[in-house]
């Protein structure tokens, strides 16, 4: 896989804060939620090139649907009732 592009980014502080707390607010990285902003106003413009790959997903690995299938949601607690 190619390395990712690094861009300096100038912001006014108020804005730079903003985004930092929406971050926050969704569990990601602020370099995360910039790159997360600018993909949906790609897409909403019509803009997004198809050579585009996903954003690279950090952290633990989502469960498989097949490795509960009691609970194929993932919502389960475990065996409390």
């Amino acid at each position: 896989m190619s390395e990712r592009k690094k861009v300096l980014l100038r912001l006014d502080p108020a804005v730079h804060d903003a985004i930092a707390r929406w971050a926050g607010q969704e569990l990601r990285s602020t370099n995360a939620q910039i790159e997360f902003l600018l993909r949906q106003a790609l897409k909403e413009a019509g803009r997004m090139p198809k050579a585009a790959r996903d954003i690279p997903r950090r952290g633990r690995p989502r469960k498989r649907a097949d490795e509960n299938p009691e609970d194929p949601d993932g919502s389960s607690d475990g065996d409390r009732t």
